[in-house]
């Protein structure tokens, strides 16, 4: 390794931006204390509409990229194959000395995973360039094979040399896997340092004065899954629960762009449903920390309402993260509408578990991330 090692920090879509924050604020830390290890932030382009990327990156301090592969919309094959060679080529042009990945999209796999197109034409990514690759977030599983996001985290662990992990179920998952102790570093949720770093600054949309709203009166609601929305007879099912066993309070309901085309064919209206565009990551946030409950298919939601104190349902029959469950405020309802009525009759009896915060959920987690790479890069 050079003495002024670069890593190549990767993002592409709406869950990772969160995440690359506090590593990125944790190597600026670093240098201005004399620290030579440098960062190149690339990002993919996998989400390049304002809402879904833009208003993030200002919210959060995030720094211009200094690469933006522009990959644009597409299928998952499409976008893993335009992400992959565009990042070979970047590599092939101006290589760096580590590729650090997070979470479990599209963006996540394809700068990590090696492949070849056929056998004559390699199309090779970081590691294939025998350029280490770090997975932050590394060894969380759903169980869950018709997720996307399930068989990426299973890609990208088969070829990360290095795992930084939430949890001590994912260091378990990984020793599981034949994953040596040693590449193993327990560090915690940059998830989570980025809400308490940000929570003093969360601030209400304009709907929050418009519909009249107050702390505890309102559900927050996330639906995307395509189990949940994507046949519009099980999904209108599933809001008439919602609707129906919620007390009239108002559900508020950022539309994910998924969600949004079955929405529109629905017959039914729901008078207590409110509908809204994707909120950008303060507003949002101000929304479930003063929510009565969050109903939800989100898997980073659950960890956000753990921390929060938030009462959430988990409309999933499995859960990437245990903790939430077993630690935290989160329950997991299953798919079956049905199963709403008496999670919410309990919450309304006041008979919701308090939870508590899983461990190293601190705030602390980037630095710890980039002291372990530091001392990884100096071999």
């Amino acid at each position: 390794m050079t003495d002024s090692p670069l890593i190549d920090v990767i993002a592409g879509a709406r869950p990772n931006f969160m995440k690359i924050a506090p590593v990125i604020a944790a190597i600026q830390a670093r240098q201005a204390q004399g620290s030579r290890l440098r960062y190149r932030l690339v990002h993919t382009g996998q989400h390049y509409d304002e809402k879904m990327s833009g208003e993030f990156f200002r919210q959060l301090g995030i720094p211009h990229p200094d690469v933006n592969l522009e990959v644009g919309s597409g299928t998952q094959a499409e976008q893993t194959a335009s992400i992959m060679v565009r990042y070979e080529k970047l590599l092939l042009d101006a290589p760096s000395q580590l590729c650090l990945v997070v979470g479990d999209v599209t963006s996540t796999m394809a700068c990590a995973i090696p492949t070849r197109f056929n056998c004559q034409v390699p199309v090779f990514t970081a590691q294939k360039l025998r350029i280490p690759v770090a997975h932050v977030e590394a060894g969380i599983r759903s169980g869950d094979w018709t997720m996307p996001e399930e068989v990426n985290r299973l890609v990208t662990d088969s070829i990360s040399n290095w795992f930084f992990t939430t949890s001590t179920v994912a260091n378990d998952n990984l020793r599981r896997a034949g994953v040596a102790e040693e590449r193993i570093h327990f560090v915690g949720n940059t998830m989570i340092d980025t809400l308490l770093a940000q929570m003093d600054r969360l601030r209400p949309p304009a709907l929050w004065a418009e519909q009249g709203l107050q702390p505890g009166g309102y559900f927050v609601m996330t639906l995307h899954r395509p189990a949940n929305v994507d046949d519009p007879q099980s999904f209108e099912r599933l809001l008439d629960a919602v609707c129906a066993h919620t007390q009239g309070l108002p559900v508020l309901f950022p539309v994910h762009p998924r969600t949004a085309k079955t929405l529109q064919g629905l017959a039914r209206q729901f008078p207590s449903l409110v509908t809204m565009d994707p909120q950008p990551y303060l507003e949002f946030n101000f929304l479930v920390r003063h929510a009565k409950a969050v109903i939800t298919d989100s898997g980073g939601v659950t960890e956000e309402t753990t921390v929060m104190g938030v009462p959430c349902m988990t409309l999933r029959n499995s859960t990437e993260r245990p903790e939430t469950v077993s630690v935290g405020t989160n329950e997991l309802i299953g798919t079956d509408p049905a199963a709403l009525r008496p999670a919410l009759a309990r919450l309304f009896a006041g008979q919701w578990k308090r939870g508590a915060v899983p461990e190293l959920w601190d705030g602390k987690t980037g630095p710890r991330i980039v002291a372990a790479l530091e001392g990884l890069l100096a071999h």
